[in-house]
């Protein structure tokens, strides 16, 4: 089963009040950016939107089924950040056979996203806009990803805002939990100290495997690998299994 039913889940990121009734603040992974669409996007949105985006109220639902989503029982992927979809679109159309789940908060990404997919004729993809954390702990369901991706992550440069990064320890055992028994976690990030906490955050994870790897070359090169090049970053390829 890759969802979890016929519960009554938390209440999502930016829902969840005080006990006065105000919005609570939170630590996020994630900045809300703009939602306006280019005519492009528009266009792809007004054209796949129904069939391939899951509207974030349907996760709160109950009886909410990702499989019915996708129309069909198939082995998972999840992809955290898909931003404009150049990765997801190569990578999910050589896989035909799998289910691939895009977590992506920024709206026009998913547009983009949208006719990219098309494009490559990858119909086994959805999109939700629903923070990736909760969703793995509310959505998916213990051993029942077969691969997570998460390529260049947000990498909060600052400091102060380092606990805001995706991958810390909480993170890194409630994504194992999700991934079968041998499944495999990839990322990448063109960012040195931030390829460092990744690297040492993994590697104390028990339940994971792993290490730096060679650039994944079924992984098309991104506008965001292609900006880390332009300005001499090296980029870092992990990619990390979960244990039996």
């Amino acid at each position: 089963m890759s969802g979890v039913n016929d519960v009554v889940r938390p209440a999502r990121p930016h829902h969840k009040l005080t006990a006065d009734g105000r919005r609570m603040r939170e630590v996020l992974t994630y900045s809300r950016r703009g939602s306006r669409f280019t005519p492009r996007q528009a266009e792809a949105w007004a054209a796949h939107q129904a069939d391939w985006v899951i509207p974030e109220e349907a996760v709160d639902r109950p009886d909410f089924d990702l499989a019915e989503r996708f129309g069909r029982e198939a082995p998972l992927i999840v992809e955290i950040g898909s931003g404009i979809g150049e990765a997801t679109a190569v990578l999910a159309a050589a896989r035909p056979e799998h289910n691939v789940l895009a977590l992506e908060v920024w709206l026009p990404g998913v547009a983009d996203s949208l006719w990219r997919v098309a494009e490559a004729g990858a119909d086994n993809v959805r999109f939700c806009s629903v923070d990736a954390v909760w969703s793995l702990e509310h959505l998916l369901a213990p051993d029942s990803l077969a691969e997570l991706w998460t390529f260049f992550p947000d990498p909060w440069r600052k400091t102060k805002h380092h606990k805001r990064r995706l991958v810390n320890p909480a993170n890194a055992a409630l994504a194992s939990s999700r991934l079968v028994p041998g499944g495999a976690w990839r990322l990448a990030t063109d960012w040195a100290d931030y390829a460092e906490q990744m690297h040492e955050v993994l590697d104390a994870e028990p339940t994971l495997r792993g290490g730096p790897v060679e650039r994944w070359s079924e992984r098309p090169v991104t506008r965001f690998e292609r900006k880390g090049i332009d300005v001499g970053r090296d980029i870092r390829d992990f990619l990390y299994r979960r244990s039996a």
